[in-house]
């Protein structure tokens, strides 16, 4: 053989040996896509709500449990029985709104908050965060 076919057969032999094997070509497309969608997940969880409101109530309840990740839970009554609880979170990004809230702990408040799609385990317990505190005279008693 001559050097010119030699070279063409060691150059064939390294592409052959750079080429990757299926299998690892196939874990990493199944990697790659478990990371995109998993970030696509989460995007679409943080920054899109179900819904917004206002709730207006006695707040009854603030609180920040929890066994590992602590988070802030709450709850308002929303009749005089107290029959009609609406049970809120609040995220730990939110420093005013828990003062507000540990404030007006007994007094009738009315909060605006968001309704995510999913919850996860640290940001609460509950699909429904606060995001605005204000407090309102009580409709069943004047001051």
């Amino acid at each position: 053989m001559n050097q010119t076919a030699t070279k063409i057969d060691k150059l064939k032999e390294e592409n052959v040996k750079k080429k990757m094997h299926p299998v690892k070509k196939f874990f990493l497309y199944v990697l790659l896509l478990t990371t995109v969608v998993t970030t696509l997940y989460f995007t679409f969880v943080y920054y899109v709500p179900y819904s917004e409101g206002v709730r207006s109530g006695e707040l009854i309840k603030i609180s920040k449990k929890g066994y590992v990740v602590k988070t802030w839970e709450g709850e308002i009554s929303q009749g005089i029985s107290g029959a009609q609880v609406f049970q809120f979170s609040v995220m730990d990004n939110q420093p005013a709104v828990i003062d507000s809230l540990k404030k007006f702990q007994g007094n009738f408040i009315k909060v605006e908050y968001v309704e995510r799609y999913k919850t996860f385990f640290w940001w609460g317990d509950t699909r429904y965060f606060i995001t605005k505190v204000e407090r309102e005279s009580s409709p069943y008693f004047r001051e």
